[in-house]
């Protein structure tokens, strides 16, 4: 088999930071399979394999000790194959599995709420490419698991230490015929559902072929859209590549700005995140879709927000502006849901597009998302692009440094001698924080590489401050 194109990682625990730990697999062969407290990730056929998905789902029966638990999954392919070795690894533990089908990841947490089950998963690669395929864990809460349970789910996995049943105490599967009304009453639950169909909004929605091609086109004929569906059968096909980022999407905006919409709206294959493009086409750019949400709950219903440290600073530009708390965790999703539910934030995310709204549940959620903008753009006379133009403006830019975790600590040493004068968090890598602009590097979980975030008032400054960044920490690295 050719290596050719793949990342040779040595077996090893490799601890990232706070967020979680990851353990990397290479066993005969180049195998691509990620394990983390956030779940598993891996491209079938070199690295997930049925037998592997089916130890972590004895794994996590295990840890729900045989009971009730949910299965949904994205539109991919190969999420049949992933589904049967997963049922069968948690009915051998005892449980009753609910067999949900093709939902997004906050309809799987919004479900298990609502059946009062014992946790759930989700078989999504998120973002990755088509070839990739994963599993997502979910506490009886709804939310994913935290650091504490999902190493405790790694150490089973890893000692395989599974509780399987004898015959006559073997689980069972039921299948759950719309899963996707619990989620879609919460949502509608949120707005002025008169107030947007008033507006018969025309809006442009790239499913691209994932799961937010069920509930999505469901959710905006409610709010009485006229929508046009691209990719709308969730079939994991993915029409471009499917990171809702700007150079992935120009086709996409084009066609909102053809199409004469008010809004254009952008999913990832499992629907927890989403971008935005205005009427006119142009891309707002994920951390927009927070910032937007923010603005519309926060001039509601003033209260505390929780957002990730590498998240625009705009963000707390608008609670200040609301005079409301503003609090940063650690990057992941379970870092920004641990510190909402400690300060009773009452909207939190995530820059990369992820807006988690605590009514609806503590998971990253696309539909809340789409439904806030509309209800706002409902409220006003103003076009999105006018609304987008009102808020404070940053430019922030992102770039990674090939640079051994070990190394980090000198690194992060470095870069506040370099730059004394900012203002320093650490914890989760190093902030660097003065009155306009902000660096943040912090450890990647999935390579051996430190992430550069820079967010400066123009680009210009945003791309100089993150250029100074990556070339100190280049300067600790040993030459090759």
């Amino acid at each position: 088999m050719s290596s050719a194109g793949r990342r040779l990682v040595p077996e090893t625990d490799v601890k990232i930071n706070q967020e979680s730990s990851i353990k990397i697999s290479e066993t005969q062969s180049f195998m691509q399979r990620i394990l983390s407290i956030s779940g598993l990730r891996g491209v079938i056929g070199d690295g997930l394999d049925p037998s592997y998905i089916a130890e972590f789902a004895m794994a996590m029966g295990t840890i729900a000790n045989g009971e009730k638990i949910v299965v949904t999954r994205d539109g991919r392919a190969t999420g049949v194959m992933v589904q049967a070795a997963l049922f069968a690894g948690l009915t051998a533990t005892g449980c009753h599995v609910i067999d949900a089908g093709i939902a997004s990841t906050p309809s799987c947490g919004v479900l298990i709420q609502h059946l009062e089950a014992d946790g759930g998963i989700q078989i999504t690669a998120s973002h990755n490419p088509v070839q990739w395929n994963g599993l997502k864990a979910f506490s009886r809460e709804g939310s994913v698991f935290d650091q504490q349970r999902g190493s405790q789910l790694v150490d089973i996995l890893e000692r395989k230490e599974f509780h399987l049943k004898e015959w006559s105490k073997i689980g069972d599967v039921s299948v759950y015929d719309d899963p996707h009304q619990p989620h879609l009453e919460k949502v509608l639950n949120l707005v002025d559902v008169a107030a947007i169909r008033n507006r018969n909004f025309k809006v442009v929605l790239d499913c691209n072929h994932g799961s937010g091609a069920v509930l999505g086109p469901r959710l905006l004929k409610e709010l009485g859209c006229q929508v046009e569906v691209l990719g709308e059968t969730a079939d994991g096909r993915f029409a471009h590549t499917p990171e809702p980022i700007k150079e992935n999407l120009e086709d996409v905006a084009r066609y909102v700005r053809d199409f004469g919409g008010a809004v254009g709206f952008a999913q990832d294959p499992d629907a927890d995140r989403l971008a935005i493009m205005d009427e006119n086409g142009r891309y707002l750019g994920e951390e927009l879709t927070l910032a937007l949400c923010v603005d519309h709950i926060l001039g509601q219903t003033p209260g505390p927000i929780v957002v990730n440290g590498s998240t625009s600073r705009i963000n707390a530009d608008l609670a200040a502006k609301y005079h409301c708390e503003f609090y940063r965790s650690a990057v992941g999703e379970a870092n920004v849901v641990a510190k909402m539910k400690e300060v009773k934030a009452i909207i939190g995310g995530e820059g990369n597009g992820g807006v988690i709204e605590p009514q609806v549940g503590f998971v990253r959620d696309s539909f809340v998302s789409m439904a806030y903008v509309l209800d706002r753009m409902s409220k006003s006379t103003e076009t999105l692009s006018q609304w987008v133009d009102s808020l404070p403006r940053y430019a922030i830019v992102k770039d990674k440094v090939t640079c051994p975790q070990e190394l980090l600590t000198q690194a992060c040493a470095a870069l506040k001698e370099a730059f004394s004068d900012a203002q320093t968090v650490e914890g989760d890598g190093l902030r660097l924080d003065w009155e306009d602009r902000w660096l943040q590097v912090r450890a990647s979980n999935t390579e051996p590489i430190v992430r550069v975030i820079a967010e400066a008032p123009s680009d210009n400054d945003a791309r100089e401050l993150c250029h100074r960044g990556k070339e100190i920490v280049r300067g600790i690295v040993p030459k090759q």
